[in-house]
């Protein structure tokens, strides 16, 4: 008795269960135990991390990807805090041969199942007894945890290297291949090689990712999730309180959407390749429910009008002005058109030429007494790094229809100056084309936002060197994927407000079910979120996302 005694004065308990009875008593609550257990909980132990759990899911696409879970140790016993799924993301382009979309996948495969195995092992271990709500303590752990794996790569390709060295020198003795009869004829030194070739600067080769990466980025996602329920604070005004030092702004901006309204197919027999999305943006008088509500109605008129595909093909609006006339004479249209719903979550369609999207979004929004340019605006993802015909230099913007990179600039300003409405360019070169950068911003940077999105490199490499790794631009398009910790995309978002450059965050081609990427968007303060359409459920839940956190931030009035 006098040992149990003296350990429970020694921690205070007497004392403090005096002070809960005295102050519980004139409350006279009527759930007396819960009310003793909140008031004894704020003098328990702060939750820690007691393991990690990994494990495989499929995606909105049903790709594989990684799920990671948190535990925690709570008032003595495990509890699972929260969970986050990472979107799959790949960098190969849609146009891509089978052979090379095979191995992706296959590689795709083996990354994920590797991020199971860090996961489930070493940073479950490694992360154990610190607290989810020390992100940055976390981000550095991970970060340091990422760059021995990357080096042990390093070291295992260079033993390879060398390895595949000594059996070269062993079988050296092997005939030389330019000697073999039948074999092709060695290029001449002398050979030409034509202008527009040497003009083009190569493609840069694609960033290298390695396997099992996307567990560094679920973890740090996780974590930051866990910390905010332990704080019992959103996500949102948990990042945003890490983004300004723990000082919460007094009032909060929600980005603007750019919903997705139609993916323009490249396939025959479409002949547009320019256009890979087409985007509407609500304008800022609207609050973001009016402005989905304005945008569901544009899709369904639109919807009508791919439906009628004839009436609208012999529009002399949309009719080319040579060949449009031997073709449209008010015909369907194949039922290609028709209620198609992409990956990303809108209407598919071809199109014959570039004005036919606009024109066509421009009759909808006409038919709802909608303007645009004022009661809604527009963006393009031209997705130009996909169109680049290396032999001949130029871009293939429609079948058959090739343009010089600085051709390309000269079609973007005429463009823009033909529908002012269109205030936004993503992609609009390759990222390798910095001069033709440089002249479309000189010339279209007070019109329209240029928006760096594949154009730009991987936010680990933004971080080093933003004028090397970013061209010419208005702003970027983040992307949380990989090894990107939350950490790196606060500093990020902050690097480019200093420079003015706006942020935009955006949801990769393989979506998943998680909603965490709107918070994130928030708590940065990003200028504008990119989440696709407004179909399919890995696309949807995040604009309810939206919606409830603009509902929650009204409701509290720190709405801007």
């Amino acid at each position: 008795r006098q040992e149990a005694a003296e350990y429970y004065r020694s921690h205070g308990v007497p004392q403090r269960m005096e002070e809960a009875l005295n102050a519980l008593f004139p409350l006279r609550p009527a759930d007396l135990y819960g009310e003793l257990a909140n008031y004894f909980s704020k003098f328990s132990k702060a939750p820690v991390i007691c393991k990690l759990v990994g494990r495989k899911v499929l995606d909105g696409v049903g790709q594989p990807t990684l799920e990671v879970e948190i535990y925690c140790t709570v008032k003595n016993y495990e509890k699972r805090i929260c969970s986050t799924v990472m979107s799959s993301h790949s960098q190969i382009p849609e146009n891509a041969l089978p052979e090379t979309t095979e191995a992706d996948e296959k590689e795709r495969n083996d990354s994920v199942n590797t991020a199971v195995e860090w996961v489930n092992d070493s940073l479950s271990t490694m992360l154990r007894d610190l607290k989810p709500t020390d992100q940055c303590k976390v981000d550095e752990m991970l970060g340091e945890y990422f760059t021995k794996q990357a080096e042990f790569k390093k070291e295992i390709e260079k033993q390879e290297e060398e390895a595949a060295e000594v059996t070269l020198a062993l079988t050296s003795c092997t005939p030389s291949a330019t000697a073999l009869p039948g074999g092709k004829k060695a290029a001449k030194p002398g050979k030409k090689v034509s202008a527009t070739e040497r003009m083009i600067p190569p493609a840069e080769p694609i960033e290298s990712v390695l396997c099992g990466s996307l567990a560094i980025g679920a973890t740090s996602l996780a974590i930051a999730k866990a910390g905010a329920t332990i704080s019992c604070i959103p996500l949102y005004l948990h990042i945003a309180l890490l983004k300004h030092d723990q000082d919460l702004p007094k009032e909060m901006t929600l980005p603007l959407p750019m919903i997705t309204l139609l993916n323009c197919e490249k396939i025959p027999p479409a002949k547009l390749k320019l256009v890979k999305e087409v985007m509407l943006i609500p304008p800022v008088q609207l609050s973001l429910k009016q402005g989905i509500e304005r945008v569901l109605d544009i899709q369904k008129e639109m919807t009508r009008l791919l439906e009628s595909p004839g009436k609208v093909q012999s529009s002399p609006q949309l009719a080319d002005s040579k060949k449009g006339k031997a073709h449209n004479t008010g015909k369907k249209a194949p039922p290609r058109a028709l209620k198609r719903i992409s990956h990303l979550g809108c209407l598919i369609t071809g199109c014959d030429n570039l004005e036919q999207p606009l024109l066509l979004m421009q009759t909808a929004c006409n038919n709802l007494g909608l303007e645009l340019g004022t009661d809604v605006y527009l963006a393009i993802n031209c997705a130009a790094h996909e169109l680049m015909d290396y032999v001949k230099g130029k871009y293939e913007i429609l079948t058959g229809m090739f343009k010089s990179p600085d051709e390309m600039v000269d079609m973007y300003v005429e463009l823009i100056n033909k529908f002012p409405f269109i205030i936004a360019l993503i992609d609009p070169l390759r990222k390798e084309d910095r001069q033709q950068w440089n002249n479309i911003y000189c010339a279209l940077g007070s019109k329209c936002y240029l928006i760096a999105e594949d154009a730009a490199t991987c936010i680990s490499k933004l971080k080093t060197d933003q004028n090397r790794n970013i061209p010419m631009c208005s702003g970027v398009v983040l992307k949380y994927i990989n090894q990107t910790k939350v950490s790196d995309l606060i500093e990020l978002a902050g690097l480019l407000d200093g420079q003015r450059h706006i942020t935009i965050l955006g949801s990769p081609d393989g979506e998943s079910s998680d909603d965490s990427l709107v918070d994130l968007a928030v708590g940065l303060g990003a200028r504008f979120v990119k989440l696709g359409g407004l179909s399919r459920g890995e696309r949807v839940t995040k604009y309810n996302r939206l919606l409830a956190i603009e509902e929650e931030l009204a409701k509290n009035r720190t709405l801007r």
